[in-house]
């Protein structure tokens, strides 16, 4: 086996609680009783907390509380997860508790050296997100645990800008974070189709006695995203977007959530995207009007005529007040 294999099986062998000798661990792992004092040093160096007792009952044991300490990472691993737990605590992660948690005992388990090259990378590194709502975490709570186990819901949920609620059933499939705001993607038992709602709408939710079996293969990501996205393989839903401008502007354009999965020719003063004609009808002068005159669309025509027409609402709205 290689040093790393070695030096794993050591630390299972210890972990069972059993005190050993370094020739019965030479004996099981058929290597070199110094090769044994090697592997030991290295794990001691690495952050194992290794107790070596001497005479005639003594040997090898581990700390009583390393059972519930990680095995091996290394520093690279370390920082990775220690950053991401930055960014799913700025999300409003629902377990935040036991990722603190986690995070403590796995700078608890490092050497000094490790300790120090960990807090020297979190120090300069931030995450900025939209605050999350803390009341939300219940919720949350209740939602990822009945993904995992099954068991539909009740819950009122409550509609954009609408003041009364609607009891529904659901069936949760999964927990999607979406610019700033939690979404569970869920069947929905009053339309009796799949649906995503967004978590801060629902109020009242509790666990059912019934229960129910997710689809095979479904994912969650894939249903909120195909129902984000253009179906641009559809014939006759889709319409030529021509636009010109700032080449950061366009860079800007280019990295929308929406017209980026869109572009089909970009040059450094022009960028054609393949958009959804509904939604350029709609939304879609929404999303160009802050680019102001930092862009201009060259058609289709009633694009131009609709961001003239939102414009000129703005400004007699302003006028009158």
């Amino acid at each position: 086996m290689s040093k790393a294999d070695n030096m794993l099986s050591i630390l299972w062998l210890l972990k069972t609680g059993k005190r050993m000798t370094a020739k019965q661990l030479a004996e099981i792992l058929e290597i070199n009783i110094r090769t044994v004092y090697r592997y030991i040093d290295s794990l001691c160096a690495s952050g194992v907390p290794i107790i070596s007792d001497a005479g005639h009952n003594g040997g090898y044991s581990l700390l009583q509380h390393f059972n519930e300490a990680p095995l091996f990472f290394d520093l690279h691993e370390q920082k990775a997860l220690i950053h991401a737990a930055a960014f799913a605590q700025e999300a409003g992660y629902p377990f935040g508790a036991d990722l603190h948690r986690a995070i403590s005992k796995l700078k608890r388990y490092t050497n000094e050296e490790q300790r120090d090259a960990i807090d020297r990378h979190s120090i300069g590194f931030e995450v900025i997100q939209p605050p999350v709502d803390p009341s939300l975490e219940s919720t949350l709570q209740e939602l990822e645990l009945s993904v995992a186990n099954g068991h539909t819901l009740s819950m009122e949920y409550q509609k954009a800008y609408q003041t009364t609620r609607q009891k529904r059933h659901i069936d949760p499939y999964g927990l999607v974070y979406w610019k700033g705001k939690w979404y569970i993607v869920a069947y929905c038992h009053l339309r009796s189709t799949i649906r995503s709602f967004r978590v801060d709408r629902v109020h009242e939710i509790q666990r059912t006695e019934a229960s129910f079996q997710r689809p095979p293969e479904f994912s969650a990501r894939h249903f909120f995203l195909s129902n984000l996205l253009p179906e641009t393989d559809k014939q006759g839903n889709t319409i030529l977007l021509k636009v010109k401008g700032r080449p950061q502007a366009l860079a800007d354009l280019c990295g929308h959530w929406y017209l980026g999965h869109t572009v089909i020719e970009r040059s450094e003063a022009q960028v054609i995207f393949h958009v959804d004609e509904q939604m350029a009808h709609s939304i879609l002068p929404h999303y160009l009007l802050p680019f102001g005159k930092s862009i201009q669309i060259e058609e289709p025509a009633f694009v131009k005529e609709r961001l003239a027409a939102i414009a000129a609402d703005l400004f007699h709205f302003y006028q009158s007040t």
